[in-house]
């Protein structure tokens, strides 16, 4: 592939790959020449995602380390910049949401595990990886925010406060980084299909809620959140920083 969306040879972290809208990122990633370093908890699972790719054909390297763990995180930067010389593309994807129901009913460590998994996470990841982007001559970074970022979901106000964070945690790099060639973007997706979001869409009452507000009248799936961040990890995205893309079916239209 050549122009503006060839990302051959390039390297790519992607957190929360063993799973979900992460494995699709990272697969599609794989599938574009990128060499992929593969992120999240348990090993064996990502394991079994790098035994897919690989084959395939895939460059990648499968490494646990828990995105609430800043010397597991910073010692996996090292690890996968020593494999592949460097590192182009951060895909800030790993999180979690433990608690569903009031805010005002949720413990203090509901909000401790959520605050440090989808916000400490991504900035230590940043600071880890901003030293070796630099040495590059730039980088991209792309945070998997929530259509709850941009207005709170039901229940699930302590991760709509933090993908809320995430977006502007997101302007606030892209501002400070811009200078060193450094892109940083969000990604919002609406309800995808994933074992993360299992919860609603597995719901019928929340299922249905969804559609019948969403003009596309139906949920998105894994690979449709992977074609964002293929344009926001290529040269096509070389102008495009501090943006939040919104990737969720119409949900967030207003509508009369």
């Amino acid at each position: 592939m050549t122009g503006l969306f060839d990302v051959t040879g390039k390297v790519a972290i992607v957190t929360g790959a063993s799973r979900g809208i992460g494995q699709a990122i990272a697969t599609r990633y794989a599938e574009a020449g990128m060499k992929v370093a593969l992120v999240s908890r348990k090993q064996d699972a990502l394991d079994a995602v790098a035994e897919e790719l690989r084959a395939k054909g895939a460059d990648v390297l499968p490494i646990a380390a828990h995105n609430g763990d800043k010397a597991a995180l910073t010692a996996m930067v090292e690890v996968v910049a020593a494999r592949y010389g460097g590192v182009d593309v951060l895909v800030n994807n790993a999180a979690t949401n433990p608690h569903f129901g009031p805010v005002l009913d949720a413990p203090d460590s509901m909000w401790q595990k959520t605050l440090e998994v989808n916000i400490m996470g991504p900035m230590w990841l940043a600071q880890a990886i901003v030293p070796v982007m630099r040495q590059r001559g730039g980088g991209k970074i792309i945070n998997v925010a929530s259509v709850n970022g941009l207005r709170p979901g039901t229940m699930q106000g302590i991760y709509s406060a933090t993908k809320a964070a995430v977006i502007n945690l997101t302007q606030t790099l892209a501002m400070e980084l811009a200078a060193d060639n450094i892109q940083v973007n969000a990604i919002a997706p609406g309800l995808i299909k994933t074992k993360f979001a299992e919860a609603l869409w597995s719901n019928p009452d929340i299922l249905e809620a969804v559609t019948t507000r969403t003009p596309a009248r139906r949920i998105g799936e894994p690979d449709e959140i992977a074609g964002m961040a293929l344009y926001l990890a290529s040269p096509a995205s070389s102008y495009t920083t501090g943006q939040v893309m919104v990737v969720d079916g119409g949900v967030t239209v207003p509508m009369l």
